[in-house]
């Protein structure tokens, strides 16, 4: 417990914001990477046929992440902001409260949408080619998903507690796991898309295994229980994680909008190469949730602690790390286009093209996306729900999805692929001439009040 508040008082905050960053983002590409690999040994084990009905179902592996992330990051920052004011035992009550959200809220969707499956398959895109498939992988996300959620809740909260490595080892065990499981599975046993996510579930007990051992450590927060729960407590933890919930669902908004766009246009030659530019762009985006997750406890502890020269700070390593990453992918997208579609065993030249075009095209929105990132976690992290949540708004549901109604009749396929580019370019313009500022002066006004 003190060694966390220590280097949160006491460290540059250049030291501080690495130690959680790196930890957080490699974490978060490890999480990404299950669904990365299931993937790649579904396209070469299975076909082109199941590849696409993974794809289909990407978005109810969305659903969970996001609920995780909602309670997780609304949770994890009341949690902070308690230990920035030295209320240890409300910071443990934030935690189980949160967990008990969780469990309650994500097995209502999960039974609702396993008696329900072949409608939601049929929701989500699935045609008579990839029904089979689509609900093979549903099958295992409504029965077992959950463990995969409950792993990244408890990331978060471990991270806030001092540990982010213990996260990122956690999944990268997994990712591991996940990896022998597959050909187990798949070319072994011969389970097809039903062995692709039973690998990943199966690797997510090993992960949440992993986490136990923190609970029982005498130097944190968390090695005891608190049940101190309140209505108020319920209402800002689901609150401040509103808007993690919003940015995530925006992704099931994206993958369906697409998919919905690709099948009228392009059919299933178009949804199979979208489905390899989904998975790398499922990989890649969490990247950004890496630099939100390393944000928010700083943020949220400098918060309690009326540490605003602290916050200026953070907010501007973060920038930085937001556009170095950014340009970091869009160079790997680019160049490597070819070489990535290969990977998840694509063999028809038709689809090839498809791909590398929307590759090079799709990944110019990663200039663009961390600056929305990092003022909706600022926004989110000292409580300011609803300014988080318009950034989100914009970005991920309104000009998304202009965009992608227009663009394509004015400029074709390639209007297709550049639709989120330039929904994140406009919303990126606006933060910078409108949020920018405003934030800046309001935590120098903080400052000087203090």
């Amino acid at each position: 417990m003190e060694t966390l508040q220590q280097d949160l008082m006491n460290k540059p905050v250049k030291n501080v914001f690495f130690h959680f960053f790196f930890p957080a983002v490699f974490g978060m590409l490890l999480m990404s990477v299950n669904m990365l690999l299931d993937g790649i040994f579904v396209g070469h084990g299975v076909g082109e046929i199941g590849l696409a009905g993974v794809n289909l179902a990407a978005p109810i592996f969305t659903v969970i992440l996001a609920i995780s992330l909602w309670i997780g990051i609304g949770g994890a920052t009341n949690f902070s902001i308690a230990i920035g004011e030295e209320s240890i035992e409300k910071a443990r009550s934030s935690f189980t409260l949160a967990l008990a959200i969780f469990t309650g809220l994500l097995g209502a969707i999960c039974v609702a949408g396993y008696i329900n499956i072949q409608t939601v398959a049929t929701w989500l895109g699935a045609n008579e080619e990839t029904l089979a498939p689509t609900t093979e992988y549903l099958t295992i996300l409504f029965s077992l998903g959950w463990i995969l959620g409950l792993q990244q809740l408890l990331s978060i909260f471990i991270r806030n507690d001092g540990r982010p490595m213990l996260g990122m080892v956690s999944l990268g065990v997994t990712s591991l796991v996940n990896i022998i499981l597959n050909y187990i599975f798949i070319f072994e046993l011969g389970l097809g898309v039903y062995g692709a996510g039973l690998a990943t579930v199966l690797a997510g007990v090993v992960g949440v295994a992993i986490f136990i051992p923190h609970f029982f450590k005498k130097q944190v927060v968390l090695n005891r229980m608190a049940w101190a729960w309140t209505k108020q407590l319920a209402t800002r933890i689901l609150a401040i994680g509103f808007p993690s919930l919003l940015a995530e669902t925006g992704t099931v908004i994206f993958i369906v909008g697409y998919n919905l766009t690709i099948v009228a246009t392009l059919g299933t030659d178009g949804v199979t190469a979208f489905s390899v530019i989904n998975y790398l762009h499922g990989f890649m985006f969490l990247a950004f949730f890496g630099i939100e997750t390393a944000m928010q406890p700083m943020i949220s502890y400098y918060h309690g602690a009326k540490k605003k020269l602290q916050m200026q700070e953070t907010i501007r390593l973060a920038e930085k790390t937001a556009i170095g990453l950014g340009l970091i992918l869009f160079v790997i997208g680019y160049v490597f286009a070819p070489s990535l579609v290969r990977l998840f065993g694509v063999t028809d030249s038709a689809i090839i093209e498809l791909a590398v075009e929307g590759i090079r095209l799709f990944f110019i929105s990663y200039l663009f996306i961390g600056i929305s990132f990092v003022y909706m976690t600022y926004f989110q992290s000292v409580g300011k729900v609803w300014s988080a949540t318009v950034i989100i708004l914009c970005r991920s549901y309104g000009f998304f999805l202009v965009y992608l109604f227009v663009l394509p009749k004015i400029i074709g396929v390639k209007g297709i692929w550049l639709s989120m580019p330039i929904a994140e370019l406009t919303m990126a313009v606006l933060i910078v001439l409108f949020v920018r500022k405003r934030v800046q002066k309001q935590v120098k006004i903080n400052q000087n009040s203090y």
